[in-house]
C-alpha cells in the first residue's frame, strides 16, 4: 500500500524547496558575475534575501551551491543527449544525433557552459573539494556516455571509443568556447558548421571500416 505524504510535510517541503531555489539562483547570477573563487557567501546571501546563516542551513558553503547548480546542469544535459540518442537505431545515427545534441545543449545555454569554466583559474581547478571534484566529473562522463556506447556498438574497443570520444568532446568544447568568448569571429567561421563537419569526417571514417 502507498502512504502519501502528510499535507503538512508536503507544504514545508515545498517551502523548502522554493528557499533552495532562491539561493541557487541568486548563487548562479553572483558566480557569473563575480567567479566561483571571488563570489562572496554574503553577497549571494543578500540577493536571496537571506542573512548568510540562514543560509548555513540548506548549503554548507559557495562550493556546494555550485556543486548543486553543475550537477543540475549535467543532469539536463544527460536528459537531452540520452533522449536524442534513443530515436536512431543505427548506431552510427546515434553517435551523430547525441554528439549534436551535446555541441547544441551548450551553443544554446551558455550560461551552464559558464559553470563549467568556473572550476579553471589558470590550467587548475579551484575551488571544489576533492569528492565534489569526483562527483561532477562522474556526472559529465555520464552525458558522454551515449557517444561512447555508440562508438562500441559501430565495433569500437572501449579504448579507441573512449579515445574517440574524449576527441569530439575535446573538439566541441574548443570551439563553444570560441563562440562565447568572440574570438571565432578573427577566424570568420561558423562553430556549429566546424563541428558538424569534424563530426561528418568522423562518421565517414567509421563507415569505411566496417
Amino acid at each position: 500500500m502507498t502512504i502519501n505524504p502528510h499535507p503538512s510535510s508536503q507544504r514545508k517541503q515545498a517551502a523548502i524547496d522554493h528557499r533552495r531555489s532562491l539561493i541557487l539562483d541568486a548563487a548562479r547570477a553572483v558566480f557569473r558575475e563575480q567567479g566561483l573563487e571571488a563570489a562572496s557567501l554574503r553577497e549571494i546571501a543578500k540577493r536571496a534575501g537571506y542573512t548568510p546563516g540562514a543560509i548555513y542551513s540548506y548549503f554548507p558553503g559557495k562550493e556546494d551551491m555550485y556543486g548543486a547548480l553543475l550537477a543540475e546542469s549535467l543532469q539536463r544535459l544527460q536528459s537531452v543527449v540520452e533522449a536524442a540518442a534513443v530515436r536512431p537505431r543505427l548506431p552510427l545515427r546515434k553517435l551523430q544525433a547525441a554528439a549534436l545534441a551535446f555541441y547544441q545543449f551548450y551553443a544554446d545555454h551558455p550560461q551552464d557552459l559558464e559553470l563549467g569554466f568556473y572550476l579553471f583559474n589558470g590550467l587548475k581547478p579551484q575551488g571544489l573539494n576533492k569528492n565534489l571534484n569526483a562527483a561532477l566529473n562522474a556526472g559529465l562522463l555520464a552525458c558522454l556516455q551515449p557517444i561512447q556506447s555508440a562508438l562500441q556498438s559501430q565495433g569500437l574497443s572501449e579504448d579507441k571509443a573512449i579515445a574517440e570520444t574524449t576527441a569530439l568532446f575535446a573538439h566541441s568544447v574548443g570551439l563553444l568556447m570560441l563562440q562565447h568568448t568572440g574570438r571565432i569571429r578573427l577566424f570568420g567561421q561558423n562553430p556549429a558548421q566546424l563541428f558538424e563537419a569534424h563530426l561528418g569526417h568522423l562518421l565517414n571514417r567509421l563507415a569505411a571500416t566496417t
